[in-house]
């Protein structure tokens, strides 16, 4: 890539990670081209779609959260490593607003320019539950796939500003309900 050309490509970037960071969801690709002072020729050519720009934002992040995840299988409280990493995914989810349907779709569609990094997320994520099962401390009955749509959902709830001030409490019960109670089966 020229030289102009991946200033703009990370210029555009900047700019919309600002834009969508900032709840701005509905900013159209034009929107952003205008902020980002380039035209919409400019933008097109580098983002076609507003899911590859989507995907060019995100793939970073999730392969952060991806190198985190074998960080953290390296811990000794594998119930732990899964609830912090959760809580990250979450967090990450949560500063692209407008992401989570997206991503939800992506998922399931394997020529989505956002499948690729959506899965690389669940797979990190599948490695900590699947750790965490195997030491018997999450229920068996999850797979990958349950933890991405929890990701997905408490993101979205955290976006919604009267459900904001119980986001930790909602935490809690979600990660009572993925962990087993070690308690009771020492009783």
């Amino acid at each position: 890539m020229r030289a102009d050309a991946k200033k703009n490509y990370d210029h555009i970037l900047k700019v919309a990670r600002e834009v969508l960071g900032k709840g701005d969801a509905s900013a159209s690709l034009r929107d952003i081209a205008r902020k980002a002072g380039v035209g919409d020729g400019t933008l097109h050519r580098h983002f076609p779609t507003r899911e590859t720009l989507l995907e060019a934002l995100l793939r970073t992040n999730f392969e952060e959260m991806a190198q985190r995840a074998s960080e953290l299988e390296a811990s000794d409280n594998p119930a732990e490593a899964l609830l912090i990493w959760l809580r990250e995914a979450i967090a990450m989810t949560r500063d692209y607003s407008g992401v989570i349907a997206p991503m939800v779709a992506a998922i399931a569609d394997e020529s989505s320019a956002l499948h690729s990094s959506c899965v690389t997320l669940r797979s990190a994520g599948t490695r900590l539950l699947t750790r965490a099962q195997a030491n018997g401390v999450a229920r068996p009955d999850m797979d990958g796939n349950d933890l991405f749509a929890l990701i997905s959902a408490l993101a979205w709830l955290g976006e919604q500003p009267p459900l904001v001030p119980q986001a930790h409490h909602l935490f809690d019960l979600i990660s009572d309900a993925i962990l087993t109670r070690r308690s009771a089966s020492a009783e």
